[in-house]
């Protein structure tokens, strides 16, 4: 709830041109108490508030100015958020206040604890990250309430993990860590901290396998957000995201073997001239099929589906590459081609293809 009764006795005033003195004298008090009112050294008594409001023909809510925020779950969990988002430390006393009232909520417990681990990691507050614990602790009780499908125990076990490193406990926390490492999900983190420890060749094989899911996230936000330009008719964005991810893809050459990245990339640079082409670029479009016409002959000339023959990854464990672009590199252009349904490009790539086979 906040009060603007100072700003509003001072207000009603002014709309009436009284001084100070004139509505003391209305009211049967001295100039210095309406002094204090409106500038909010002090509160006059219930009666005076009243007598106010049917002075100013106004009610006592709206003397009081006072605005009733809404409690329920929902938004005191975005205040909170709120909070924590503009850095603003005030958030800790309005997350005591919403565990006071909703202290079996799960959203309001969860989002406490969130609040007190942001502030408690930043200032390396042990006293806020003890907090933390116990309020995530307390969540994992209260999971069943949960309707987030972005939060599970997995998730919740993390963020514990991560306080415990906060508190220097950092066996604790890379083995609570490991044990929620379902799918990889978070071998970047584990990687990352053993890595800062000092314990180089147990972190490898995590940041490896956390290379290789970085990999083939990026492909399909890629294949993602060329669907999505594509569809917006946002041809610039489109060619843009390609030439990134294929520029990216060429850095992860090891030793000038080819490696699967450069059979995506074939089908990627097809793309790419796909846009161009549809940008009335024919010319540029030429240029990059050749592209992908050179990158494809070389990945199918010794085609490696081998994750080891990525740049900074090691062999994994039971992992093998898969894809369904096509059997060859050659194959998964050809299907980027085929797809535009679009004679004259078609007739484009044909001519790169035949051209370099007489060649």
């Amino acid at each position: 709830m906040e009060m603007k009764l100072a700003e509003n006795i001072r207000r009603f005033r002014k709309e009436r041109s009284l001084t100070q003195e004139q509505l003391a004298e209305v009211l049967n008090v001295t100039a210095g108490a309406v002094y204090k009112w409106e500038a909010g050294l002090s509160v006059p008594d219930i009666g005076l508030i009243i007598e106010m409001a049917d002075f100013f023909d106004t009610s006592v809510d709206a003397l009081l100015g006072y605005t009733l925020r809404d409690n329920h779950v929902d938004a005191i969990v975005k205040r909170l958020q709120e909070y924590r988002r503009k850095k603003d430390r005030e958030g800790l006393a309005e997350a005591e206040k919403a565990l006071k009232r909703y202290p079996h909520s799960f959203p309001i417990v969860r989002e406490s604890a969130t609040i007190y681990r942001a502030f408690g990691i930043e200032s390396k507050d042990k006293a806020m990250l003890r907090r933390a614990l116990e309020l995530l602790e307390q969540s994992r009780l209260l999971l069943d309430q949960n309707t987030d499908p972005e939060i599970n125990e997995q998730t919740i076990c993390v963020m514990i993990a991560e306080t415990y490193l906060g508190l220097n406990e950092v066996d604790k926390g890379i083995e609570l860590m490991k044990k929620s490492n379902a799918g990889g999900l978070f071998s970047s983190k584990i990687g990352n901290t053993l890595a800062q420890i000092d314990r180089a060749e147990e972190a490898a094989p995590y940041l490896s396998e956390a290379m290789a899911k970085l990999t083939a996230d990026l492909c399909n936000i890629v294949s993602g957000y060329m669907n999505v330009f594509g569809q917006q008719r946002d041809y610039a964005s489109a060619e843009a995201i390609l030439s990134w991810s294929v520029d990216v893809f060429s850095g992860l050459h090891k030793d000038g073997k080819p490696n699967f990245l450069d059979k995506v990339s074939s089908a990627f640079l097809a793309a790419k001239a796909q846009v161009q082409f549809e940008s009335g670029r024919e010319d540029a479009a030429r240029e990059t099929l050749t592209e992908a016409k050179k990158l494809a002959v070389f990945f199918d000339a010794s085609p490696s589906y081998d994750e080891s023959d990525i740049r900074f990854m090691s062999r994994i464990e039971g992992a093998s590459v898969h894809d369904d672009i096509g059997v060859t590199a050659m194959d998964a252009v050809q299907s980027v081609v085929d797809e535009y349904e679009k004679e004259a490009f078609t007739a484009l790539w044909n001519s790169i293809k035949e051209g370099e086979k007489n060649q």
